[in-house]
Order: C-alpha cells, then sequence, then structure tokens
C-alpha cells in the first residue's frame, strides 16, 4: 500500500518539525514548504529537522507566491495538507503590521486555492490560534465564542480561518482548523516567553546575566505541549467530516507562575532577578486565555 503524502508549511518551526516526525512514524510520505534561503543556511535554519532530514522532501517556496505555491502542490500532490507557518510572534505583529497580515492571510489564501485547483479530495488543516479570541466575552472560550482579536496577528487569524470554512462550506473541501492554545517544548523559539524565561534563568545560573526583563507578569495562558497538540491536528484530519476544535489543557496559569517554578528549579527566587518591563507590554493585552 503507498504512503500517503502529507504537505507541511512551517515544517522547521516547533510543531512542523514535531508534527513531521509524527507522520514519519506513522509511515506518510513527509513533504516540507521551506523558504530557499533555508536550504542554504541547513545548519542553523533546519535545527530542528537534523534527525529526519533524510526522510523529507523539502521544497522552496514562498507563501506570499502563488507561482511558487501552485508549482509545490502540483508537484506533491497532498492527500493531507498542513498549513502551520505564519508569522506568529504576537509583539513583532504590533511592530510590523503589514507584513504580518500580507503573509498570513495571502499565504493561507495562496494555498487553500492550490489545493482547491490541484488536490480537491486532499484534507486541509489550518492553524489558528487562541490569540483569535483575544479580549473574550466568556471563559473558558470554546468552538462557539465570539472571536474579538486584540492583534494584527489575532485578525490575520481570523481572516485565514473564515478561508478555511469558506473553501469548505462553497467548494465541498475537507477543510478544518484547529483553535490551539499556547503549546511549549524545548523547541519553542527564544522570542516566546516561555522560552525567554528558561533561557534568562540557565544564563543567570551560569552568571551570564544578573536580571530578566518580562511584560505583564499578571497575564494568564492555557499551556499545553507541542508534542501533544500536533498530534491533534492529525486526528482533525482523520474525521468523516470537517470541523473546527478547540485544543487546549483547560488549566490557566500567570507568566508569573511560570517564571517563579522555572526560577525554582534553579535554586532561586525570581523576585530577585525579574524586572518588569513597561515597553514589553503590548499596546492591548490579553489577560485570560482558557480553552
Amino acid at each position: 500500500m503507498p504512503s500517503r503524502r502529507a504537505l507541511i508549511t512551517g515544517i522547521t518551526g516547533q510543531d512542523g518539525s514535531y508534527l513531521a516526525e509524527f507522520l514519519l512514524q506513522k509511515g506518510y510520505e513527509v513533504h516540507g514548504i521551506v523558504r530557499r534561503v533555508a536550504l542554504e543556511d541547513p545548519e542553523h535554519r533546519l535545527s530542528r529537522l537534523v534527525e529526519i532530514m533524510d526522510r523529507l522532501h523539502l521544497h522552496a517556496a514562498s507563501l506570499e507566491s502563488y507561482a511558487s505555491i501552485h508549482q509545490v502542490v502540483e508537484a506533491v500532490r497532498p492527500e493531507e495538507c498542513y498549513h502551520l507557518a505564519a508569522q506568529s510572534f504576537v509583539s513583532y505583529s504590533f511592530d510590523d503590521e503589514f507584513s504580518t497580515l500580507n503573509a498570513n492571510i495571502n499565504g493561507t489564501h495562496f494555498l487553500l486555492a492550490a489545493v482547491r485547483n490541484l488536490a480537491h479530495e486532499g484534507r486541509f488543516y489550518f492553524a489558528g490560534s487562541s490569540e483569535m479570541f483575544g479580549h473574550a466575552e466568556e471563559v473558558p472560550q470554546a468552538e462557539r465564542t465570539r472571536f474579538h482579536p486584540r492583534s494584527s496577528y489575532g485578525i490575520s487569524k481570523v481572516a485565514g480561518f473564515e478561508l478555511t470554512r469558506n473553501y469548505r462550506e462553497a467548494y465541498g473541501m475537507h477543510c478544518s482548523s484547529g483553535i490551539l492554545f499556547n503549546h511549549e517544548s524545548p523547541r519553542r523559539g527564544y522570542e516566546f516567553v516561555t522560552r525567554k524565561i528558561s533561557s534568562g534563568v540557565a544564563r543567570i545560573r551560569a552568571g551570564k546575566a544578573k536580571e530578566l526583563r518580562l511584560g505583564n507578569l499578571g497575564a494568564k495562558r492555557d499551556w499545553g505541549h507541542a508534542r501533544e497538540y500536533v498530534t491533534a491536528m492529525w486526528r482533525m484530519l482523520q474525521q468523516p467530516e470537517p470541523d473546527d476544535y478547540v485544543i487546549a489543557s483547560e488549566e490557566t496559569h500567570s507568566v508569573r507562575e511560570f517564571a517563579e517554578l522555572a526560577f525554582s528549579f534553579a535554586g532561586l527566587d525570581y523576585r530577585d532577578y525579574v524586572v518588569t518591563d513597561q515597553a514589553l507590554h503590548r499596546p492591548a493585552e490579553v489577560n485570560l486565555l482558557l480553552g
């Protein structure tokens, strides 16, 4: 029996690398879209894939170019497409909302259109985000909770969610969105607060830093583990009918709690090292996201 073909955008990231490993274990033929610069600098940009590189099929393309996306989808003809790529750092989306909106919305549209035209029977997964809820009207948030995004990143994810739903309803495609709450791992980028805290603790413990500057310590998030959440992505595309799903842990913890726990593992008191920096606060903060 031939292997199922899967195409992953964002394969070099935290979620993409875990998903690629998971699908390979399932016997899939795994293809990934990467930027051309990643192929020119594999040691740095493909570091999360080093253990499985010889089993992957990587294609250089830009999500900002429909022509290049069309070319990859035409070559692969994926039976399952996982769209994980995005400008996903919320704070950066305030600094450059134009590129965030352009890359995240157009990239989703281009990929949906290519799959519809070239692999219509394939199944499509869109990576939504709890940031879509933003200033939520209810706690916890569920699939029918009204969206109220508070950043251009959140707005771009709502647009991608609606595009995915529209392609499902208008063209009969098996398109599902996963509204994933925060999920972490050792592969998380250093710009995200959890890795900023863990790496900061390590630097302080090693005598390489004297303080750790953080933003809103009172912000609360629902944190899970990325390795578990990518299995949920796969399960969505195994369902007979497409739908949208919230993936969460049903627990919430503050940035302060995370910092306190991380410092305690190093035998340190976070209050001696953490400095609250107003410059690191978001212009429009999201205080409580819980699934």
